[in-house]
């Protein structure tokens, strides 16, 4: 894991160890309603560099890529088409596929 995605996991883990529950729901709350912003913003940023190294001659292979980010396959194939979570996005296949 990178030491800046582990300061992140660990200042997150810092918000739920909060001992007054009141103030633990409060930073819960901004943390969420950033996050509701910024994940979408993330989502692109990751895009973008999947497509940038996809884009090269030669392409780098989806495997390379998977490993260098850390996600499986297809979920390198996934950001490369914008898709993303649950799969709520995707196109639906017909009753004929």
């Amino acid at each position: 894991m990178t030491e800046e995605a582990q300061r992140v996991i660990d200042a997150m883990d810092a918000v739920e160890a909060m001992a007054d529950p009141q103030s633990r729901a409060k930073a819960i709350s901004e943390v969420l309603a950033d996050q509701a912003g910024r994940s979408v913003r993330w989502r692109e940023l990751r895009r973008q560099v999947v497509l940038d190294m996809r884009g090269q001659e030669p392409p780098v292979p989806y495997r390379k890529i998977a490993a260098l980010l850390g996600v499986s396959l297809a979920t390198v194939q996934d950001i490369e088409r914008g898709y993303s979570g649950s799969g709520k996005n995707r196109p639906k296949k017909s009753v004929d596929e």
